[in-house]
Order: structure tokens, then C-alpha cells, then sequence
């Protein structure tokens, strides 16, 4: 995309924390021109410039671009590879098409180093936004206290949102098939770029429509995580993530944080891009290179379309 001067969506928020669509480059989502022959792509490691924000180990993330020629991190980005129709709109029309977004825990590691990264220099605005609510709960782990308190909590997270942003963004790279078929259609690759802000917006309003539940949802678990996060941070200038994800777990695994299926993204993702996608199959063979494809894993859903659609490497 960057070689094409296709510039992928951007989804950021406004002062009123609703999504709206743009576009943004390449070389600014990797934090160098895309073409720098220093430019590193390391996987599956940590984002060093957090490290000091956390006590243990930090969390790996999926992609960290690195500048090799002064040695320092420029990214950190969470990538998610998800299908273009999923199984809950694809009897839908084209337009109404979108895809389930699966969560992993260390996604909202990184949103909440992020936000308190924003924070470092004045922790003090952090304190004052968090103490009235957070004051309250003498017990993290106790799902009676935090029912009570759930709107004002989402209240206390959405003010601490409204007022600070930053540059961690993660992806969402779709590839989209011909409805239930397994048959990779034409159009059928594009990548929409997500800011921290807005990423909240998925777990954050689903959160908002649970509140008459009974027990603690995901997405209410991932508000409670992320505000307990800020919080120490505040007092500590520390995370132990490690620590609060296994406290307040609330009877929940913690193998995911959270999905949100395609009839709940729709209204987040919708623009013409989502209906059509930009990459064609064609180039496919351009993207994948030097013998790549022989290294492809059939077990894996995408690898395995690929790998049995006819023609695309000729």
C-alpha cells in the first residue's frame, strides 16, 4: 500500500469520543518512510519504551518497527488478520459486511501504557480524575462493589480518554471472501488503522449496553483492567499488569479480553473501504515474495485460501 501511495483508514475520535474516518500513510504508521533501508520489522517482542512504565516483564506485541541505524523503537502495533464477511453478516448484503475482531489481554496492556505514558509528566491530572471513583473500591476483586459503581467508572475512564492522545495504533488487516465460501474474492485485502482512543470505543460502549448484567462482562472487565491500570500508574508511576490481570479475572479466562462480532463492528468500520477493498487478488504475488508461499501453514484459515487459490503466484 505504501509502495502505491494507497494511504490505509484511519479510525481516530473526536473531543466528544466518536469515531470518524480518515486515511492516514504508511510511513507515518510505522514512524519512518516505509522505504528506509534501515527500517526493521521485529515480531513478537516487546515495545522497549514501556518497559520502564511496568514492574516484571513487559508484554510482547505483534510488530515493533525499529530504525537500526540509531537503534531506537518507533512503533509498537497490535495486528489483527480478520475475515470479510463473518459468519454473522455474511447472509447480509455487501454493504452490511464486516468482521469479528478477537482480543487479546496485551492489547489493553499497551492501551493503558499508552494513555499513562500521556500522563507521565503530570500524574497529578491522572490522580485527581481517578480518586473520586477509584477511592471508593476497597476491594478490585469484589463484583458487589464494582456493580454498584460500573456507570461511574465508565464516566471516570471516558473524562481520563477525552484528554490525553497518543500515536499507539493498532491494525486490522481484512481479507474478504466471496460470503460463506472459502473463495478469496478480487477485491480482497485493505488495512484499517485503529488509534488507542478510538480501540476503546469497542469494549468501552459494549461495557455501557451491559451494565443491567447480572456478572461482570468482558468488556466491563477490560474498563475495570484499564482503570486499575491508571490508577496504580498514578500512585507508582508503575504497572503490574501481571498481577491485575489474575486478580480480576472474575470467574472469567483470560485466553482473550474480548470479541465483538461483525453486526457490533459494522457501525464502527462502516465507510466505502469496508465494502470494497482496495487490494486485488493479483497482487497477492507482489506481496508475497521470494518463494514465500512454500512457507505457508495450511491449518491457518488465510494461509490456507492462498494456498488453494489457483493462479495467484503464476
Amino acid at each position: 500500500m505504501g509502495n502505491k501511495s494507497i494511504a490505509p483508514v484511519y479510525l481516530s475520535v473526536d473531543s466528544n469520543l466518536k469515531i470518524h474516518h480518515s486515511k492516514i500513510e504508511v510511513s507515518e504508521i510505522f514512524g519512518i518512510n516505509h522505504n528506509f533501508s534501515d527500517l526493521l520489522f521485529a515480531f513478537e517482542r516487546d515495545y522497549l519504551p514501556y518497559q520502564n512504565l511496568v514492574i516484571g516483564t513487559l508484554s510482547r506485541v505483534d510488530l515493533v518497527t525499529i530504525d537500526q541505524s540509531r537503534n531506537i523503537c518507533l512503533r509498537g502495533i497490535e495486528i489483527k488478520l480478520t475475515a470479510l464477511p463473518d459468519h454473522t453478516t455474511c447472509q447480509q448484503k455487501d454493504n452490511k459486511y464486516s468482521c469479528e475482531i478477537v482480543v487479546r489481554y496485551p492489547t489493553i496492556i499497551y492501551i493503558a501504557l499508552s494513555i499513562a505514558q500521556s500522563y507521565q509528566d503530570n500524574p497529578t491530572v491522572l490522580i485527581n480524575l481517578l480518586q473520586p471513583i477509584c477511592n471508593q473500591i476497597i476491594d478490585w476483586n469484589n463484583p458487589d462493589i464494582l456493580f454498584t459503581i460500573m456507570p461511574d467508572i465508565i464516566n471516570t475512564i471516558e473524562a481520563i480518554l477525552s484528554k490525553c492522545f497518543s500515536s499507539q495504533i493498532p491494525p486490522i488487516m481484512l481479507w474478504k471472501k466471496e460470503g460463506k465460501s472459502a473463495k478469496l474474492h478480487y477485491d480482497c485485502l485493505d488495512i484499517f488503522m485503529w488509534s488507542n482512543i478510538a480501540f476503546t470505543r469497542l469494549f468501552i460502549d459494549a461495557a455501557k449496553a451491559e451494565i443491567k448484567l447480572k456478572k461482570i462482562s468482558r468488556h466491563q472487565r477490560c474498563v475495570l483492567w484499564l482503570i486499575k491500570m491508571l490508577y496504580d500508574f498514578a500512585y507508582t508511576r508503575k504497572i503490574d499488569y501481571e498481577s491485575i490481570i489474575d486478580l480480576m479475572s472474575f470467574n472469567s479466562k483470560n485466553d482473550k479480553a474480548f470479541a465483538l462480532s461483525g453486526v457490533r463492528t459494522h457501525k464502527y468500520m462502516n465507510c466505502p473501504e469496508l465494502t470494497q477493498l482496495r487490494i486485488k487478488k493479483d497482487e497477492i504475488k507482489n506481496i508475497i515474495l521470494g518463494n514465500g508461499e512454500r512457507l505457508l501453514s495450511p491449518e491457518r484459515r488465510f494461509d490456507s485460501i492462498i494456498f488453494n487459490t489457483p493462479g495467484i503466484f503464476e
